[in-house]
């Protein structure tokens, strides 16, 4: 067998565990992450359809002042009917309160939450929860804020994971070469003494 195909053949291995390992650290990371965008919209959207299921009035429930959800960072809530259309808003884009796609209301009502990615527009991506509430009245509570950060921080998980996994096969493959050279002159200083002998 030849020199390269025996490299080859030891580190192949080795290459397929390095990438697999570096994928499931990227899985991880990124998921942690991506979960963790919905905190603390499950509180939010939780809390709010409480107090409405318990009577409260739409407006009462959102957080003081408002939100253009194109720009800001921060936590909003959009309440709706049962039919999807809003009734009160602190979240608005470029001014108009946004609407869900009516699938996720279907699902909602009939699983009581939805968490979900939600792209209103182009280049704006929200962590988006959405409960039903009952009562006097039914409908549905959205809690969502930006992705735009936690996209950031996947995309460093993404980058520092990718050149980890180069820098891992770049290492292995030296490190093997390395020990077949050794091994294999050991191998031929002994037969050549062996063959003194």
């Amino acid at each position: 067998m030849s020199k390269s195909r025996q490299i080859m053949r030891h580190w192949l291995p080795l290459a397929v565990v390095i990438t697999l390992l570096c994928g499931l650290v990227y899985l991880v990371g990124q998921q942690s992450l991506r979960q963790t965008a919905n905190d603390p919209q499950i509180q939010m959207a939780e809390d709010a359809a409480a107090a409405l299921t318990s009577g409260a009035a739409p407006e009462s429930v959102l957080p003081a002042g408002q939100v253009e959800i194109s720009s800001s960072l921060a936590p909003f809530l959009v309440v709706y009917d049962d039919a999807g259309q809003p009734l009160a808003a602190s979240g608005v884009l470029h001014g108009e309160t946004p609407l869900l796609p009516s699938g996720v209301f279907d699902y909602t009502r009939q699983n009581g939450e939805d968490r979900i990615s939600w792209q209103p527009e182009t280049g704006v991506r929200m962590a988006a929860v959405v409960v039903a509430y009952s009562g006097t009245q039914m409908g549905f509570v959205l809690a969502g804020r930006s992705l735009r950060e936690v996209e950031k921080r996947e995309s460093m998980v993404e980058q520092v994971t990718g050149l980890a996994w180069l820098a891992s096969l770049v290492v292995s493959f030296i490190v093997v070469t390395a020990s077949e050279w050794i091994f294999a002159h050991r191998s031929h200083r002994r037969e050549h003494r062996d063959w003194n002998v």
